[in-house]
């Protein structure tokens, strides 16, 4: 009798500690969020909102990059929407770039069976928003990996050979000789490289992009605001120590894109999305994203890049 209750009282410990683990608040330092779309897109919407100010031009029949591509729907809408030649997404996190293959091939079922468009709401980003700091899996830092596409009946379809996906650290791989864009997007991912690699590993960003880029090449730049750097410096010791050393601003970003990297001209574009909310009803981290509040267009130029660019910054 008494091992009995020594057996199940060590059985309802098991279980309290089973619950506690998945109660206890899991981290994304990355911002590798597992329902960042659900959060940002609300349920029900068909098109990402920041949609509405991407023009056909930058898009259509072009080779583009989408940094920090997450669960690749905008990815994927992109490529749907304005008909790009290819599009490769890329992100730090290897499940989200599984979620985008699924994502992906979700898309290719749907459109090959002749259904209406998938909603975004319909595809594999369904985690309450409630959760999107709460669940989900910390990302390595391993060496670029690609993960490859599963055999499918669908590989002729148009999409899986327009759109591609890849596990890759952007600011720590090195891209090969010779591969450019004409159009490469970066969509709320600057604070995060910012915080985890500092003023370097945002001109780092900034510098491979600009080498990445084909003349008048369009580069997309969504930074996020101070304030919502404040809110996540703590998600590790690297970015809390990153945070206290940083010294430039997103307010900061154009003139160093314009005077120091080399771009030709900077446009704002936020203006096409005012008075829109749609999507952007998340109180949590809604700094983070108030209507695209310095979502800019970049055009590319034929300046200069200076060897010692990083520690001319650090006078600035």
């Amino acid at each position: 009798m008494e091992n009995k209750e020594k057996s199940k009282a060590e059985s309802q410990k098991q279980k309290q500690e089973q619950n506690n683990s998945k109660k206890r608040k899991q981290v994304f330092p990355y911002g590798n969020y597992k329902s960042y779309y659900g959060y940002r897109i609300g349920q029900g919407t068909d098109e990402d909102p920041r949609m509405k100010v991407f023009r056909k031009e930058w898009f259509e029949g072009k080779e583009c990059l989408d940094i920090g591509c997450n669960s690749g729907i905008i990815t994927i809408q992109i490529a749907q929407k304005f008909g790009c030649r290819s599009i490769l997404g890329i992100d730090i996190d290897s499940d989200r770039v599984e979620d985008a293959y699924w994502n992906l091939r979700k898309t290719v079922r749907t459109k090959s069976a002749g259904d209406k468009p998938v909603k975004t709401s319909k595809l594999k980003d369904q985690d309450s928003a409630d959760n999107l700091e709460k669940n989900g899996t910390i990302s390595s830092n391993e060496d670029t990996k690609e993960i490859s596409k599963e055999p499918s009946s669908l590989e002729q379809s148009d999409l899986i050979n327009i759109v591609s996906f890849k596990r890759e650290n952007f600011v720590q791989s090195r891209h090969p000789p010779g591969k450019q864009y004409d159009t490469i997007v970066c969509l709320s991912v600057s604070k995060w490289i910012h915080l985890n690699w500092g003023d370097d590993g945002l001109i780092t960003l900034f510098v491979e992009i600009w080498n990445l880029l084909r003349p008048g090449g369009i580069f997309v730049l969504e930074p996020q605001p101070w304030k919502s750097y404040e809110s996540n410096r703590h998600v590790s010791e690297t970015t809390a120590a990153n945070y206290r050393n940083i010294m430039f601003r997103p307010e900061q970003f154009q003139e160093i894109l314009l005077d120091k990297i080399g771009f030709r001209t900077v446009e704002d574009i936020t203006s096409g999305l005012t008075g829109s909310k749609t999507g952007f009803n998340r109180p949590i981290l809604t700094a983070s994203f108030v209507v695209l509040e310095l979502l800019f267009m970049i055009m590319t130029s034929c300046a200069w890049l200076h060897p010692w660019l990083i520690a001319a910054l650090k006078q600035i």
